[in-house]
Protein backbone atom coordinates (compact mmCIF):
# COMPACT_ATOMS: atom_id res chain seq x y z
CA UNK A 1 0.00 0.00 0.00
CA UNK A 2 1.47 3.57 -0.71
CA UNK A 3 0.34 7.05 -1.65
CA UNK A 4 0.05 7.61 -5.57
CA UNK A 5 3.10 10.01 -7.00
CA UNK A 6 3.52 9.62 -10.64
CA UNK A 7 1.68 9.64 -13.62
CA UNK A 8 2.60 6.31 -14.56
CA UNK A 9 0.60 5.44 -10.76
CA UNK A 10 -2.31 7.41 -11.88
CA UNK A 11 -3.16 5.63 -15.03
CA UNK A 12 -2.91 2.16 -13.22
CA UNK A 13 -5.37 3.55 -10.98
CA UNK A 14 -8.01 4.55 -13.51
CA UNK A 15 -9.23 0.90 -14.11
CA UNK A 16 -10.15 0.63 -10.75
CA UNK A 17 -11.65 3.94 -10.12
CA UNK A 18 -13.38 3.59 -13.38
CA UNK A 19 -15.54 1.24 -11.80
CA UNK A 20 -16.68 3.81 -8.54
CA UNK A 21 -16.80 6.81 -11.31
CA UNK A 22 -17.72 5.46 -14.22
CA UNK A 23 -18.29 8.71 -15.65
CA UNK A 24 -15.00 9.38 -16.10
CA UNK A 25 -14.34 9.62 -19.75
CA UNK A 26 -10.81 8.41 -20.19
CA UNK A 27 -7.65 7.83 -18.60
CA UNK A 28 -6.23 11.20 -19.45
CA UNK A 29 -8.90 13.55 -18.25
CA UNK A 30 -8.79 11.40 -15.20
CA UNK A 31 -4.98 11.93 -15.00
CA UNK A 32 -5.66 15.50 -15.47
CA UNK A 33 -8.91 15.80 -13.01
CA UNK A 34 -6.24 14.04 -10.20
CA UNK A 35 -3.53 16.65 -10.75
CA UNK A 36 -5.85 19.61 -10.51
CA UNK A 37 -7.72 18.20 -7.09
CA UNK A 38 -4.19 17.46 -6.10
CA UNK A 39 -3.47 21.35 -5.64
CA UNK A 40 -6.38 21.33 -3.33
CA UNK A 41 -4.67 18.42 -0.60
CA UNK A 42 -6.23 15.03 -2.80
CA UNK A 43 -4.08 12.32 -2.16
CA UNK A 44 -4.63 8.56 -3.73
CA UNK A 45 -3.84 5.80 -1.27
CA UNK A 46 -3.66 2.39 -3.58
CA UNK A 47 -3.01 -1.17 -2.68
CA UNK A 48 -1.21 -3.12 -5.27
CA UNK A 49 -0.42 -7.11 -6.14
CA UNK A 50 1.64 -8.08 -8.81
CA UNK A 51 2.28 -4.70 -9.89
CA UNK A 52 -1.96 -3.81 -10.52
CA UNK A 53 -3.99 -1.75 -8.13
CA UNK A 54 -6.15 -3.46 -6.63
CA UNK A 55 -7.87 -1.31 -4.54
CA UNK A 56 -7.50 2.33 -3.84
CA UNK A 57 -8.57 5.56 -1.89
CA UNK A 58 -8.63 9.19 -2.51
CA UNK A 59 -8.64 11.21 0.13
CA UNK A 60 -7.98 15.10 1.22
CA UNK A 61 -7.34 17.16 4.78
CA UNK A 62 -9.85 19.47 5.10
CA UNK A 63 -11.35 22.13 8.20
CA UNK A 64 -14.73 23.82 7.95
CA UNK A 65 -16.79 24.86 10.99
CA UNK A 66 -19.20 21.77 10.75
CA UNK A 67 -16.32 18.91 11.79
CA UNK A 68 -13.26 21.29 12.31
CA UNK A 69 -10.02 19.64 10.96
CA UNK A 70 -10.88 16.17 9.56
CA UNK A 71 -10.29 13.73 6.40
CA UNK A 72 -12.52 13.52 4.29
CA UNK A 73 -12.56 9.96 1.95
CA UNK A 74 -13.28 10.96 -1.32
CA UNK A 75 -13.38 7.74 -3.27
CA UNK A 76 -12.72 4.37 -1.72
CA UNK A 77 -13.26 0.99 -4.17
CA UNK A 78 -12.33 -2.30 -5.03
CA UNK A 79 -11.53 -3.95 -8.14
CA UNK A 80 -14.52 -6.08 -8.33
CA UNK A 81 -12.25 -9.13 -8.64
CA UNK A 82 -10.33 -8.44 -5.76
CA UNK A 83 -13.79 -7.75 -3.37
CA UNK A 84 -14.49 -9.59 -0.03
CA UNK A 85 -10.21 -9.82 0.57
CA UNK A 86 -10.23 -6.93 3.51
CA UNK A 87 -8.77 -4.22 1.07
CA UNK A 88 -11.36 -1.57 2.05
CA UNK A 89 -10.58 -2.59 5.56
CA UNK A 90 -7.20 -2.32 5.22
CA UNK A 91 -7.23 1.49 3.55
CA UNK A 92 -10.02 2.69 6.06
CA UNK A 93 -7.71 1.70 8.92
CA UNK A 94 -4.74 3.40 7.05
CA UNK A 95 -6.79 6.36 6.17
CA UNK A 96 -7.61 6.78 10.26
CA UNK A 97 -3.81 6.46 11.16
CA UNK A 98 -3.14 9.37 8.51
CA UNK A 99 -5.90 11.46 10.35
CA UNK A 100 -4.92 10.78 13.80
CA UNK A 101 -1.69 11.97 13.07
CA UNK A 102 -3.00 14.84 11.59
CA UNK A 103 -4.93 15.64 14.50
CA UNK A 104 -7.96 15.53 12.79
CA UNK A 105 -11.59 15.40 14.68
CA UNK A 106 -13.40 13.45 12.25
CA UNK A 107 -12.98 10.84 9.36
CA UNK A 108 -15.90 11.47 7.01
CA UNK A 109 -17.27 10.11 3.72
CA UNK A 110 -20.60 9.68 1.58
CA UNK A 111 -22.42 6.98 0.38
CA UNK A 112 -25.53 7.16 -2.11
CA UNK A 113 -28.58 6.28 -0.14
CA UNK A 114 -29.39 3.29 -2.11
CA UNK A 115 -25.87 1.87 -1.54
CA UNK A 116 -26.55 -0.66 0.46
CA UNK A 117 -23.55 -2.82 0.37
CA UNK A 118 -21.02 -0.15 1.27
CA UNK A 119 -23.61 1.54 4.23
CA UNK A 120 -23.31 -2.20 5.53
CA UNK A 121 -19.41 -2.39 4.79
CA UNK A 122 -19.37 1.02 6.90
CA UNK A 123 -21.31 0.09 9.92
CA UNK A 124 -19.02 -2.90 10.16
CA UNK A 125 -15.93 -0.80 10.09
CA UNK A 126 -17.38 1.37 12.95
CA UNK A 127 -18.58 4.44 11.09
CA UNK A 128 -22.29 5.87 11.88
CA UNK A 129 -24.22 8.25 9.48
CA UNK A 130 -24.09 11.34 11.12
CA UNK A 131 -26.06 13.54 8.16
CA UNK A 132 -28.33 13.58 5.51
CA UNK A 133 -26.59 15.92 2.33
CA UNK A 134 -28.38 17.79 -0.11
CA UNK A 135 -27.30 19.07 -3.38
CA UNK A 136 -28.36 20.39 -6.52
CA UNK A 137 -27.20 19.91 -9.87
CA UNK A 138 -26.11 23.51 -11.67
CA UNK A 139 -25.84 23.81 -15.39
Amino acid sequence: MKIVETEQELRACYPVMKELRPHLASEDAFVAQILRQREQGYRILAVWENAEVVALAGYRLQENTVYGRFLYVDDLIAAEQHRSRRWGALLLGQLTVFAEEARCARLVLDTGLTNVLAQRFYFRAGLLPGALRFGKVLA
